[in-house]
């Protein structure tokens, strides 16, 4: 008799719902784990789609998103496909332009697009032989108990699928989390900030950019501001944040010329005053939303991941590399638990999920410091303290942005070490404040100044002021 025991164990079933960004690298991460991957879409194959829908904001790609398209063999193929941007440039109203460095020299963001990225993750997921990508798939139900997924097509047929690991990567209105929100002691929140987004774009000028290619353009004036992004194609898309009243106020093209000549003068000539006109009117501005759950799982049988776990508004870039780092973090835990669901999925929730809402809250905060405190003299001097501290001290004072963007720090922690780091050094700076004053004051006491010199000066001043007032 044979021994079943010498028998290949049937390899388990993976299904990933959602074919986007962090749908498709997970279908990759799987896949090279030897499970048999199904990818379902509710939309059609983008790569051969004529027109593409869906959000189209430029990404910025940072470390821990690299870490995890390494971790597949996709980073250098991506990273070649994208503009480097080495500092904010920041623009005043009267066109004066500032760059303000992300880290250390030689540190960068990229600008990707996301289209096309979307299409190498797809096009990578496929060249494994156990994947299977489903298109025009909309999930209709599932069972968190059994398994089993049923889809509807367009053509109003059904599919019914079971799988061994569900994973819900349908982004910030998941069809999947819904099942969650039938349970007991699941926590869910979403909000939505009161400011909406437009794209515009700036054209390129005699096939050349028309601006520094090689920085995040920012236009920051405090209730709102306009950010631009390089593209390959040597355009800019601009994005537009502002208050929804704000958007509902512009009603004609002349207005919206009007409100550029007043708050961003300098691109109108980049972009076009018919652009504009046209443009601003194309669609109408679009929500965003920030997204909270907890736990990201249930049983063995499911776990959420990327913007269906923790979408976060766009101000620190971290979206998508929060959603690739979810990949990896997840991988991780699988060699810690040698692929045992039912130990692998409630240890993933409890170490991503105070990650995530850490940097759903930073999101939040940087929008504050994108619009408005890039303005301020306070927060430029701060940068330029935290940053020299860093050259002196790089393993003790890290700045916020450079833990969050330049390495792997969980974000909790990075946030945790910020606000320590923050109160040390505003002290120091308190502390060195009073000891000028203290050192001033002792000088004073001790070689006082002559009076009468001084009251003769204060006179010849009054008298200048007295004879520049009749004048």
């Amino acid at each position: 008799m044979e021994d079943s025991s010498s028998k290949p164990a049937k390899k388990k079933v993976v299904a990933v719902v959602g074919g986007g960004l962090v749908g498709a690298l997970n279908a990759c991460f799987f896949a090279k784990r030897g499970f048999d991957v199904e990818v379902f879409e509710t939309r059609e194959d983008i790569r051969t789609a004529k027109i593409v829908k869906g959000r189209s904001i430029n990404l910025a790609l940072s470390h821990r998103g690299r870490s995890a398209l390494k971790h597949v063999g996709m980073e250098e193929k991506i990273v070649s496909q994208g503009i480097p941007m080495h500092a904010r440039m920041i623009h005043s109203l009267t066109g004066k332009q500032s760059p303000i460095p992300y880290g250390k020299k030689g540190q960068y963001i990229l600008s990707v697009d996301r289209a096309n990225l979307n299409k190498e993750l797809l096009s990578a997921a496929e060249t494994y032989p156990n994947t299977k990508l489903n298109f025009d798939h909309k999930l209709q139900d599932w069972n968190a108990e059994t398994g089993i997924m049923t889809f509807v097509r367009s053509d109003g047929t059904k599919a019914n699928i079971e799988a061994d690991l569900i994973v819900g990567c349908d982004g910030a209105f998941s069809a999947i989390r819904k099942q969650f929100l039938r349970r007991s002691r699941f926590n869910y929140s979403q909000t939505y900030i009161p400011h909406g987004y437009m794209e515009l774009t700036m054209p390129p000028i005699n096939g050349e950019f028309a601006m520094k290619p090689n920085y995040l353009h920012i236009w920051p004036r405090n209730k709102f501001m306009m950010i631009a992004l390089p593209n390959l194609d040597k355009t800019f898309t601009c994005t537009l944040f502002m208050p929804f009243e704000e958007f509902e106020k512009i009603t004609t093209g002349d207005e919206v010329i009007t409100f550029f000549q007043t708050y961003f003068p300098d691109a109108i000539p980049l972009i076009g005053v018919d652009a504009l006109k046209r443009d601003y009117f194309r669609l109408p501005a679009q929500a965003m939303v920030s997204v909270k759950c907890s736990p990201y799982h249930i049983g063995d049988k499911c776990v959420l991941m990327g913007d269906a776990a923790h979408a976060v508004v766009p101000f620190y870039g971290q979206g998508m590399n929060a959603g690739f780092e979810d990949c990896i973090v997840f991988d991780e835990v699988m060699n810690q638990f040698n692929e045992d669901l039912s130990a692998v999925l409630p240890e993933y929730t409890r170490v991503r999920v105070p990650d995530d809402h850490a940097i759903a809250d930073l999101a939040m905060y940087n929008y504050v410091e994108m619009r408005a405190h890039v303005n301020s003299k306070w927060f430029l001097f701060r940068k330029h303290v935290d940053n020299i501290l860093h050259l002196l001290m790089p393993k003790t004072i890290i700045p916020l942005y450079t833990m969050v963007t330049f390495t792997r720090t969980r974000y909790h922690e990075a946030v945790k070490r910020w606000q320590w780091q923050d109160k040390m050094i505003n002290r120091s700076l308190l502390l060195c404040a009073t000891g000028a004053a203290f050192g001033g004051s002792y000088l004073l006491i001790k070689n006082p100044p002559d009076i009468s010199k001084l009251n003769i000066n204060i006179e010849k001043l009054w008298n200048r002021f007295l004879a520049f007032g009749t004048s």
